[in-house]
């Protein structure tokens, strides 16, 4: 991998095995100033045992870390002074108001509390909860402690966020209003990693995006390039009583590639012209045309098989 002089995180040959399982497997990237590096995968990809790697909670069986311009774990103390963390699971102090939350997070950097204080409003004002100073998070709603916790993590002014899929569990419009936050940081120039599930999210968010499976890299770059690069450009659905025999019919060789996901028949094409005209013979199905995106380069390359947690 060849090294660029912006980087601010750079992860070499990454290992780690529990048992006899590997989670993750000879694993390279790195992200630059101001940017935004996406990685997804199924259940089990081994993304979050990356970023516990990344954080210096887990320690890998072999590779090397440096982050800002330090090693990780022999620096791990002063990394963690320049990251801001966001966890999947929900780690504020119920006992806390939210001013009080930041004022005793900011402690754990040797911050000062007139300085903390100080920096307090902005941080309420930038999650949209300038009026929830004095509530607690029992009081907020599933977006509200989501902002919370960015708005914590912003406490120390970090350089690199860290954000371990952050706006799961919230509804589409706590979710958009996340999305908005996080764009205003990367105007401001900070850089964050960021594992998701929602391929919405990493096609917003994401400058470049890191595909996981089974602990190893299998696809990295930018999303629209990934995209041109393994997907035809068009994409049929098909889906309603009779979808699934048009797989036995002179319209499966109208694509260049058929998928069968439950009910529905996925046409990938270079043209749907023709599929769409031989398709008027079939009323009693419905169809949707469609550009290829990111949910389908990610079930090309991993599969349309669920796949349970652990």
């Amino acid at each position: 991998m060849v090294r660029m002089p912006s980087e601010l995180f750079h992860a070499q040959h990454l290992h780690k095995r529990y048992g006899d399982a590997t989670v993750v497997n000879d694993l390279s990237f790195s992200i630059a100033a101001g940017e935004c590096l996406g990685v997804i995968g199924p259940n089990g990809a081994g993304k979050t045992t990356t970023i516990r790697m990344c954080l210096g909670l887990t320690t890998p069986d072999g590779g090397s870390i440096q982050a800002l311009g330090l090693h990780m774990p022999h620096d791990a103390l002063a990394i963690k002074a320049q990251l801001g963390v966001v966890s999947q699971m929900d780690t504020l102090d119920p006992d806390f108001t939210c001013a009080e939350n930041l004022l005793v997070y900011g402690r754990y950097f040797g911050l000062k509390d007139a300085q903390i204080k100080a920096r307090i409003p902005q941080l309420l004002e930038f999650a949209s909860l300038s009026s929830k100073a004095g509530a607690k998070p029992g009081e907020l709603s599933g977006g509200m402690k989501r902002r919370l916790s960015l708005a914590r993590a912003l406490v120390n002014d970090p350089r690199l966020l860290m954000l371990d899929e952050p706006t799961t569990g919230l509804d589409p419009q706590a979710r958009h209003l996340m999305w908005e936050r996080l764009q205003l940081l990367l105007q401001q120039g900070k850089s964050i990693l960021l594992t998701t599930h929602f391929m919405d999210e990493a096609e917003r968010l994401c400058h470049r995006l890191l595909v996981l499976d089974h602990g190893r890299k299998i696809a990295e770059g930018r999303p629209r390039d990934l995209i041109a690069q393994h997907l035809e450009p068009d994409v049929v659905e098909v889906y309603g009583v009779g979808a699934l025999a048009l797989l036995e019919s002179p319209l499966r060789a109208m694509a260049a590639r058929v998928e069968v996901s439950g009910e529905t028949v996925f046409f990938y094409t270079g043209n749907a012209a023709a599929l769409l005209q031989a398709l008027h013979a079939h009323p009693q199905l419905r169809t949707l045309h469609r550009p290829a995106n990111l949910e389908d380069l990610f079930l090309k390359l991993t599969g349309r098989q669920i796949r349970e947690e652990g």
